[in-house]
């Protein structure tokens, strides 16, 4: 999914820029299935890192990317989301902390789900509604996002990936044999190298 990128919300300041477009890492691959491990050095590198991830995402017209999909085994994620009333958040979390509601607060949303580690399919998820992330900033300061919508959706999927959690991993065999077919059929559409090259 892709928005416009003009003036978003970025409490934590802009994400990074001038990073390079890689190759996005796919389902099936060990660093998609396994928990990433914890960011502990806030340096040059991971703000390098953190770029290559905001032109991947971008590139790939996702709406947030952890750093197992470009293979990288670290527990961080960037994300340039809406809510459900379309006002985008711009942010990124190292060693990120998911809150869901619970009892009566607690409500579903089922929506169509992407991943772009498994490209060009998507199907019905339902997700808590509501999500709140909490983690720290490139420079170490603590951060926290909640919302909405999508962006509910995108918080806890993002996280997922840095638990070693695909959102296939949620879904019953019929709908996970949907997602495939969808997969398989669009495999021409996403080379190995996409979105890079």
């Amino acid at each position: 999914m892709s928005d416009e990128h003009d003036s978003p919300r970025a409490p934590y300041g802009p994400l990074p820029t001038g990073g390079t477009v890689r190759p996005i890492t796919r389902w099936g691959t060990p660093v998609m299935h396994s928990a990433q491990a914890k960011v502990t050095e806030y340096d040059d590198e991971l703000r390098e890192l953190a770029a290559d991830m905001v032109a991947t995402m971008y590139a790939a017209d996702g709406v947030g990317l952890a750093a197992c999909q470009i293979g990288v085994d670290r527990a961080v994620f960037v994300f340039d989301c809406p809510d459900e009333d379309h006002v985008r958040t711009v942010g990124v979390v190292c060693n990120p902390v998911l809150t869901l509601p619970e009892g009566n607060d607690r409500h579903l949303d089922v929506a169509e789900e992407g991943c772009l580690s498994y490209p060009g399919a998507f199907v019905d998820c339902g997700r808590p509604d509501v999500a709140t992330v909490t983690g720290t900033g490139l420079d170490g300061e603590p951060v926290t996002f909640s919302g909405t919508g999508l962006l509910a959706r995108c918080l806890q999927h993002e996280t997922d990936h840095t638990l070693g959690t695909v959102f296939g991993d949620r879904l019953a065999n019929r709908a996970r044999k949907k997602l495939q077919k969808q997969h398989d059929a669009a495999a021409d559409e996403y080379p190995p190298q996409w979105p890079a090259g």
